[in-house]
């Protein structure tokens, strides 16, 4: 993961649980192993200088450390075989240069979030299903050591006085933490993976997660700069799709984008990325992402992208989408284009400007044409439910017309989920704007439905 994952020795599977089976196998209980390995790494300290080496990218330095450590690991009178010496060793090795028991989960390129617990409770996502490791530390004093290595390596602090950290890793992983007093039952750790090779157009319909006319309707949309929001839940896969669309700009466009953590990866070569900034020690040098859209404002930007709209910036949006900015993108949390609607006017009052909501109203009618809906459901599946067109106004009230929605049908035994991709029969209203664009969509395109 980053700096974190340059163990040049091969990284053995097994989690620090399997090691622990087998340490009882050879007569160890979990903490006698425990024990046994925080005493390899005391007599280590005595032979090594781990302060000035925790930090190198040397191979040549984690081979002769690992090799300090295989005479030490070989001198213990506690009798275990070579391949439990060899998992005990490595074990140690990822204490000094890694992030210890974490390490096996950091090298698993099918994990997308890792849920730390307390010092006990270690879970992991994968495919959008949730489940328990056996992977344990030591005790709440050796998962804080490991925290404080995340943290001070992306110049962070957690302590007494600042409670929580959000930060970004240099993967461009997501970590937050919280620990006591906020944290009743000891520190809590959450890293967000970040994807190395990101989804494509072809993954997502191979992923059933919406139809070949949905991409080429959104494709469409796009390219003739129509502005979209695509909202979802927290997993949803919004950031995906959001990538996955901003792989449709021109590359002859200036995209300005704005995150609060930065997560996008957009292929273009005119992209100018900004991301906010928490406050420092002392409370200070704090930006939001409402200063930052109203600074892209002035750098004469093509294209906005805003990661995800999620307070007083959602006016400054608006009004960015309705005076020249056509063509931008964001996300949004919400349970559907409905709520989406609702959220966004809520934000967009937060900026305190004493606008009546009839007029907030009208510019999110101006502003937005379409809100791409994606959820993800009990079997980890994440698909597009909603794809709906904003018409205008009617009286107080933003119109709006579903043109595809994904209608779930049921439950298989084996616990997927089944449904139908239906079209309403409904031509949206920008087809004009595509078709004026040279974008020609067959009619058949709102006829048919797909069943997964």
């Amino acid at each position: 993961m980053g700096d974190f994952n340059q163990v040049t020795t091969p990284v053995n599977n097994s989690s620090p649980s399997s090691l622990g089976s087998n340490a009882r196998r050879a007569g160890l209980n979990f903490a006698a192993y425990q024990e046994l390995k925080s005493t390899v790494h005391r007599d280590l300290l005595s032979r090594v200088d781990l302060e000035k080496i925790a930090t190198a990218r040397d191979g040549r330095i984690r081979g002769q450390v690992l090799a300090v450590i295989q005479d030490l690991v070989s001198n213990l009178k506690t009798p275990m075989s070579g391949p439990e010496k060899e998992r005990l060793c490595l074990e140690v090795l990822d204490e000094v240069f890694g992030l210890g028991p974490l390490e096996p989960l950091l090298q698993d390129p099918t994990i997308n979030d890792i849920l730390v617990n307390g010092h006990k409770h270690v879970y992991v996502e994968r495919a959008g299903i949730l489940e328990e490791t056996k992977i344990m530390f030591k005790d709440d004093a050796h998962l804080m050591h490991i925290i404080d290595k995340i943290v001070s390596a992306v110049g962070r602090r957690v302590d007494d006085s600042s409670p929580m950290v959000d930060a970004r890793l240099p993967d461009g992983s997501r970590v937050n933490v919280i620990i006591p007093p906020l944290a009743v039952d000891g520190p809590h750790l959450s890293i967000r993976r970040f994807g190395h090779v990101p989804l494509t157009d072809e993954d997502l319909l191979a992923n059933k997660t919406l139809t070949r006319p949905m991409l080429e309707l959104i494709k469409g949309a796009v390219q003739s700069r129509i502005n979209i929001v695509i909202s979802g839940g927290t997993g949803a896969g919004k950031t995906t799709l959001l990538n996955v669309l901003s792989g449709y700009i021109s590359d002859r466009e200036r995209i300005v984008t704005i995150e609060d953590s930065a997560e996008l990866q957009l292929k273009q070569r005119h992209v100018v990325r900004l991301e906010c900034r928490p406050a420092n020690v002392e409370g200070k040098g704090t930006f939001m992402q409402r200063q930052l859209l109203i600074n892209s404002l002035r750098m004469r930007p093509n294209r906005i992208i805003v990661g995800e709209v999620r307070g007083e910036e959602a006016l400054d949006m608006l009004q960015a989408m309705n005076t020249g900015h056509d063509g931008s993108l964001t996300t949004i949390h919400a349970n559907s284009p409905r709520d989406a609607i609702a959220r966004m006017e809520t934000m967009a009052m937060m900026a305190s400007l004493n606008l009546p909501e009839n007029a907030i109203r009208r510019q999110i009618a101006s502003a937005i044409s379409i809100v791409i809906q994606i959820s993800r459901f009990s079997d980890g599946t994440r698909r597009v439910t909603h794809l709906t067109e904003i018409t205008g106004m009617d009286d107080d009230i933003v119109s709006m017309q579903d043109v595809f929605v994904f209608q779930k049908q049921g439950i298989t035994p084996e616990g997927k989920v089944t449904g139908t991709f239906t079209p309403t029969g409904i031509r949206p209203k920008f087809a004009e704007q595509l078709k004026a664009s040279g974008i020609n969509l067959p009619a058949s395109f709102f006829e048919h439905s797909m069943s997964v």
